[in-house]
Order: C-alpha cells, then sequence, then structure tokens
C-alpha cells in the first residue's frame, strides 16, 4: 500500500494568549516595545492567540496589529473573545477563531492530572504537563524550563524559568524551595530575576496571583 501524503492527528501544543486592551495602535506599540525590552525573548517565536474581549464594543484594524506583531517575530495563530467585525478580519488574514472560554462553557472540563519529575531538569530541557499541575524532585537549572497549566510545586531550587498556569488558570501557584529564577510566570503575567530578588532572595517561597499583579508569600521552612 502506498504511503499517504499527508496525515491528520490530534496533538497539543502550548499556546500563549496576549490580551489586547486597547483598539489604539500606537498605544499597543509602545507597550510591546517597553515589554520585549524587559524580556526579549519570552515571546519571540511563540505561537499566540490574541484575546480581544477587552475592546468588543471598539472597531480595531486587525490587519494594522498582525503586522506591528509580526514585525517584533510575534507568530499570531488566531484571536478569541472577538466580535464578528472583528471574526471576519481574522478569517480574510487567514487567523483562526477560538473559542473563549465562555462559549465554549458548556464542554466537559478535562480532568486534571499531575506529572511528576524525578530529577534535575538541566539547562535546555524543557517540561510541559498539559491540563496538570507539575511536580519536581530535583532542581530547574538555569537556562531550563517548566510549564504547566496547573501549579508547579519543586522540592529543589528554582534557577531557570517556570510558567505555571500556561492555559490562563489564574489559581495557579509556583512553589519552589529555593526561588532564584530567570522568569516566573502565573497567566501571562510574569517577573525577571530582577524583579524577583526585590522580593525574595533565594528563599523557600509561593509565587501566585493578586488581582493583576505577582506576589511572593515566605513559606516556613
Amino acid at each position: 500500500m502506498a504511503t499517504q501524503s499527508l496525515e491528520l492527528k490530534a496533538t497539543s501544543f502550548t499556546l500563549s494568549v496576549l490580551h489586547i486592551n486597547t483598539h489604539d495602535i500606537s498605544a499597543i506599540a509602545a507597550d510591546l516595545d517597553r515589554k520585549l525590552s524587559q524580556a526579549p525573548q519570552f515571546f519571540i517565536g511563540a505561537p499566540l492567540i490574541l484575546n480581544l474581549s477587552a475592546i468588543e464594543q471598539h472597531y480595531v484594524n486587525l490587519a494594522a496589529l498582525k503586522q506591528l506583531l509580526t514585525d517584533n517575530q510575534l507568530i499570531i495563530v488566531g484571536v478569541t473573545s472577538a466580535n464578528d467585525d472583528i471574526s471576519k478580519q481574522a478569517k480574510s488574514l487567514g487567523l483562526a477563531v477560538v473559542k473563549s472560554g465562555k462559549q465554549a462553557k458548556n464542554m466537559p472540563a478535562p480532568t486534571k492530572e499531575t506529572k511528576i519529575i524525578k530529577q534535575n531538569v538541566r539547562s535546555g530541557q524543557q517540561i510541559y504537563a498539559k491540563n496538570a499541575d507539575l511536580i519536581i524532585f530535583g532542581a530547574v537549572g538555569n537556562g531550563a524550563e517548566v510549564i504547566a497549566d496547573g501549579s508547579i510545586h519543586i522540592y529543589g531550587a528554582l534557577r531557570g524559568k517556570a510558567m505555571a498556569g500556561a492555559s490562563g488558570d489564574r489559581n495557579s501557584i509556583i512553589i519552589a524551595n529555593s526561588l532564584d529564577a530567570e522568569l516566573v510566570s502565573i497567566a501571562g503575567q510574569y517577573w525577571l530575576a530582577e524583579h524577583l530578588q526585590q522580593h525574595c532572595s533565594d528563599q523557600r517561597g509561593c509565587v501566585r496571583l493578586n488581582d493583576e499583579t505577582l506576589m511572593v508569600e515566605s513559606l516556613p521552612q
């Protein structure tokens, strides 16, 4: 039997969601420059979904917005929570229109699991726990990345990057025996090493969201 030229298979990838809170392209450009200067490698090359719920009642030039983001090496694959006009623009630009959590509220929630790693995560390695919490019995070294749709528990030192709530779960947390990270992120809100060090110094702690801001709570030894 001849091999088929293509096959459609179900799989999963990490998609970050970029929330657009204004229809003012110049304001978005200014904020984007500032964020990329703080963390130039955080978004570059990663596929992004644009959440447009904050501008549902406004017109936005989606082609100009897409061009702005593309010029900054951001890869836009679709939009969510968009009104009918923006959805039409998205389809004309070849972007996917993704159902938001509100639109998909009748769909069964995925079962949350726990992924356990019993080793150190070394530089260049990436661990992703889809629809799951991530528990690591070991250290996360510089240059390593650990990502989870749920919470992340590290029973060792966190020196690399940890991104919890990757699918938007704002109740996710990051716990580590020693917080000396290059980057911590929960549901898209992130701190770089410099900001983290202002709130803790190589201590055992819990990173969580307080409204729109990250905070660190010390844990008993």
